[in-house]
């Protein structure tokens, strides 16, 4: 009898343990496998907003809060609590035309918007946090694109907007498949994008994001493949692209430009190929690194313009699986 009560004794601690262990596992995690802005969601779910890169940018910060509500709204809906608010979006009212002197029309614009129903549900505090920080940035939101648009790298600056946001529609898209509805995990990210966006402390871990230990850790000193490490780096960033197509495992004419003290690559340069409405032609990108990883990739068409690169690319080589 002592026997069967000590096994009973047993399976009922291991049961704790499990669910105790599953449940801590859920809520200090958040998988952003594979996601363009995973260093940023990894920040924000462990509290360290100091380490966000993108932190000033409130033409970003908007633009994901939005498509996160969203995209909950869309996929989550069953999840929501009762008292949920409606997600609005301002749909112009009333345009003016004009015209010339041939009645053929030369300019539309709105003069008078209104507000409209998505069909879209969200979370009553997340839903006013989204708003209060787009009424906060909107003067400075706008400030900051008439800037972007008016400089001399405008159409490069246009462009790096609409590949910015492609990525986070992919992120979107992603993002609810690797963390389900429910997920305490979910629940701790968007108490902390509340917090950010109040710009007060948060629910702050002990450790550092994943990908910060990477970037402290810095790249490898061992010979790696670059040939496949650009290849990779490209091939990423051209599923944002809006005409032209890359053309896989084209990379050609690699030269490593300078080395940093460790004599790791600073800046590489190489040629690829893509197709366009033009048909085949030949690019080139220049990619730079810091603390022996790549930091930007800059390509021939917009040259000012740099592009993140993705952080689990830059994990694998931080962890030497580029190694020759």
């Amino acid at each position: 009898m002592k026997t069967i009560i000590y096994i009973f004794s047993l399976m009922f601690s291991f049961c704790l343990f499990f669910n105790y262990s599953h449940s801590y596992s859920q809520n200090s995690h958040i998988n952003t496998e594979g996601l363009y802005n995973a260093e940023f969601i990894d920040n924000i779910f462990i509290g360290h907003f100091e380490d966000l890169e993108n932190k000033n940018d409130n033409e970003f910060q908007i633009m994901f809060f939005d498509g996160y509500l969203k995209t909950y709204g869309e996929q989550c809906d069953a999840y929501l609590p009762k008292d949920k608010v409606k997600i609005m979006k301002q749909v112009c009212k009333t345009e003016r035309v004009t015209t010339d002197y041939l009645g053929t029309e030369t300019s539309r614009y709105c003069i008078e918007w209104k507000w409209e129903w998505t069909g879209l549900y969200a979370r009553k505090d997340l839903y006013e946090a989204k708003m209060n920080l787009q009424n906060k940035f909107s003067d400075d939101a706008l400030r900051s694109t008439l800037e972007k648009m008016t400089n001399p790298n405008a159409v490069g600056n246009s462009v790096d907007l609409m590949h910015k946001a492609k990525a986070l529609n992919y992120d979107m898209s992603q993002i609810l498949k690797l963390n389900p509805c429910d997920s305490k995990s979910l629940r701790r990210f968007e108490e902390n994008l509340i917090a950010f966006s109040e710009n007060r402390e948060g629910i702050r871990m002990k450790e550092d994001s994943k990908y910060k230990k990477v970037k402290d850790l810095g790249g490898p000193t061992e010979k790696q493949n670059l040939t496949q490490l650009l290849n990779d780096l490209i091939y990423d960033q051209a599923k944002t692209w809006a005409v032209n197509k890359y053309v896989n495992n084209s990379i050609s004419n690699i030269s490593i430009t300078s080395k940093d003290n460790k004599g790791r690559p600073s800046v590489i340069t190489a040629y690829y190929n893509y197709s366009s409405f033009f048909g085949k032609s030949q690019g080139w990108a220049r990619i730079v690194f810091d603390n022996g990883l790549p930091k930007c990739i800059y390509f021939h068409d917009y040259p000012n313009n740099c592009k993140t690169p993705k952080a689990n690319i830059v994990n694998n080589y931080a962890l030497n699986k580029y190694k020759i």
